[in-house]
């Protein structure tokens, strides 16, 4: 049995219990934050808090929660969790803006927020070799969500439908396009494209999440490497006739995509532009400061 933290509390995962008049629940009101960490050692926890902090400002929520105290209550869900659970394990935050006595869509005063946090399971720390890399094929589609993508909000149906589409059609994520056909980002990925040399990503705006592995691949790139790296708007055609593509996130770090449509990337292999940036985020992404 995993051990849970919510509002305050310590406790067995099956005694949480959260009001059905929760707006987290009834709206979707709230943000969240996944945290990886291995042996004990979280990936971005500051940029990470950060990003949750924003969020909650964006959203008004007042949580009286610093970045100390975060870390401490991280720290001790894995000290709780880790000899259950093994000793990589991310930790999912989930702040709300609280539960009223009635459904109504203004925001309420009065009420606290519902403050929740998890440790679960995660895989073994990705390595830089082009043969134990996991792969991705995906597909491309018109990016429907809604305009305030760089807010990270449990309201994620958009996201959702997204995921499901590319499930749907034997792929494992969906790269998104909006209106002008520029990439945005994939349903629960950033994404950067390799062509000649250049590794490239979309600029920050309100159309996708500002991603903490992005933001962690950038600096590491900038600060520990000559290699040439943009963030610019990125066509649809540039997508489909680039070297390479990476989906970055938590979970995956730097995951190469092989297949576009059904349509190899570049020669179809894991490329060694991968290689050198996931052997260098291994090396950095511990100790680079953003």
């Amino acid at each position: 049995m995993s051990t849970v933290f919510l509002n305050g509390q310590f406790l067995p995962a099956n005694e949480a219990r959260i009001s059905p008049m929760d707006r987290g629940f009834l709206f979707g009101d709230g943000i969240y934050e996944v945290i990886p960490s291995y042996q004990g050692r979280f990936v971005g926890f500051g940029p990470h808090i950060s990003r949750l902090h924003d969020g909650l400002a964006a959203l008004s929520i007042q949580h009286g929660m610093t970045a100390a105290a975060w870390r401490e209550l991280c720290d001790k869900l894995l000290e709780l969790n880790r000899p259950a659970l093994g000793d990589n394990l991310a930790v999912y935050i989930q702040v709300s803006r609280g539960a009223d006595t009635k459904r109504n869509h203004a925001f309420p005063s009065g009420i606290s927020p519902t403050i929740f946090a998890y440790a679960f399971a995660i895989a073994a720390e990705p390595v830089p070799d082009k043969a134990k890399v996991p792969t991705y094929s995906v597909i491309t589609g018109n990016d429907l969500r809604w305009q305030r993508c760089h807010i990270k909000s449990t309201s994620l149906l958009g996201n959702v439908l997204h995921y499901q589409q590319g499930v749907e059609q034997g792929a494992q994520e969906i790269l998104l396009f909006d209106r002008d056909a520029n990439l945005t980002e994939g349903a629960a990925v950033n994404v950067f494209v390799v062509k000649n040399g250049e590794i490239a990503t979309p600029p920050l705006s309100n159309k996708l999440l500002p991603g903490i592995t992005r933001l962690l691949l950038l600096e590491i790139l900038r600060q520990h490497s000559d290699l040439n790296v943009v963030e610019r708007e990125i066509s649809y055609d540039e997508v489909l006739a680039a070297d390479e593509i990476w989906l970055t996130s938590s979970s995956k770090e730097i995951a190469p995509v092989l297949s576009v449509n059904g349509r190899p990337v570049g020669n179809g292999a894991v490329g060694d532009m991968w290689l050198a940036a996931q052997r260098l985020f291994s090396e950095y992404k511990y100790s680079v400061e953003c």
